[in-house]
């Protein structure tokens, strides 16, 4: 392939994001990927740039042996996160140790990007991937615009014409097998910057202008001017309701509710596991962010989920909410049933439930009522279940409320 062979737009994108520095410049002994940035550390800030675009196929992150809790702490609530691999003595061996556990073809996009960058924007992203059509190599960057001097000691010497000067930004992105083999052939150097290898092999690096915002974290100053450019949209309280309900089915030792099995004489019938907790506080974690109920994302006529484990809906539900910057805050619900007693099962079912939400058992409320053999529940032949969800959504309408 020639250094202008245009890139398939069905190739894949892998972005690597380098965090396994130790920040010595930063003056703390916490490094500064790890330092929080309104209450998500920098990294978290940085990969959900990266999960939240259309074109990411999946995130490789690097992290320093020791940092694992921390970095688990950072990427909780991602679904395209490769396992983390433990990075080198330098960053170039940290790359290297990325591109050695990732199994992709040649022609697939690699975006390679400093941890420490949290304020890149979407429109960077695109131009660089859109660049890679026509070239195999492409980094973003600024021209220089201040007036550059070297230094003797403590005393100016002289002068650099910034004409032509540009200040190297990340991400940087390549073709595959194009930074693969520059690392491999260069290994055992020690380059700061993956372009300059791809530069050593003669390939020309395409300039995609970057925007100022997109400042590297090196002191606590830059962590406040980084705070500023992610000031988060205002979050405003919605609610969802959800109901459902099912009928009895077959003889059975146990029955599923609120995600755990407990013992019954009948298990509910349903073309999933029939949770009808679950189910509820699916449809209300829909209804917040309107985007329908949990038949139109789950049809009950679809053979993949007979039999489906309706934690699995419920995860997807809080995905969607997630994807929209939504906080889930708490959760209110009621069973309705004859049978079996709820109360003994209660703080299971709460801790499992709050487990698949990611938020604390304290938020989650679960109780039960009979129907006084009033209506099909009061006659055993169902149960039936409503939710109250309470989410935190930024505030992106065009109207004032």
């Amino acid at each position: 392939m020639n250094e202008n062979t245009p890139f398939s737009d069905r190739g894949d994108c892998t972005v690597i994001i380098v965090a396994a520095g130790s920040g010595a410049r930063f003056g703390d002994s916490l490094p500064k990927q790890y330092h929080q940035i309104h209450g998500r550390t920098v990294l978290h800030h940085t990969i959900r740039k990266f999960a939240n675009h259309p074109a990411i196929t999946r995130i490789q992150v690097v992290i320093a042996d020791g940092f694992q809790d921390l970095y688990a702490d950072s990427v909780s609530g991602f679904d395209n996160i490769l396992p983390p691999v433990i990075g080198g003595a330098t960053r170039q061996a940290s790359v290297y140790n990325a591109l050695s556990a990732l199994s992709l073809t040649p022609d697939d996009i690699v975006l390679i990007h400093d941890a420490a960058r949290p304020c890149v924007t979407t429109e960077s992203i695109d131009a660089l991937i859109d660049s890679l059509k026509t070239h195999q190599a492409a980094s973003l960057a600024i021209p220089v615009s201040d007036t550059i001097r070297k230094s003797n000691a403590d005393r100016l010497a002289g002068h650099i014409d910034r004409d032509g000067l540009y200040a190297m930004q990340t991400p940087q992105a390549f073709h595959f097998g194009v930074i693969r083999s520059a690392h491999e052939k260069f290994k055992t150097e020690n380059f700061t910057d993956d372009t300059s290898l791809v530069s050593e092999m003669g390939i020309p690096v395409l300039i995609v202008t970057g925007h100022r915002e997109n400042i590297k974290i090196t002191t606590a100053e830059d962590l406040m001017i980084a705070a500023k450019y992610l000031q988060p949209s205002p979050l405003i309280p919605r609610t969802g309701l959800g109901f459902d309900v099912h009928a009895f089915g077959a003889e059975a030792a146990t029955i599923r509710i609120g995600g755990i099995d407990i013992p019954h004489t009948h298990r509910l019938k349903g073309h999933s596991d029939a949770d009808v907790l679950l189910h509820a506080i699916t449809d209300a974690l829909y209804g917040v962010i309107a985007d329908g109920d949990i038949g139109s994302h789950f049809p009950p006529n679809n053979p993949a989920y007979k039999g489906k484990d309706s934690a699995f809906f419920l995860e997807e539900a809080v995905k969607a909410v997630n994807e929209k910057g939504g906080r889930i805050v708490h959760v209110d619900s009621v069973i309705m049933c004859e049978a079996p007693k709820i109360g003994p099962h209660r703080d299971a079912m709460q801790k499992r439930v709050a487990d698949i939400l990611h938020i604390s058992p304290t938020r989650v409320s679960i109780k039960a009522t009979t129907t006084e053999e009033l209506g099909f529940t009061g006659r055993r032949e169902g149960i039936a279940a409503q939710a109250i969800v309470t989410v935190l959504l930024p505030d992106e309408d065009d109207y004032d409320i």
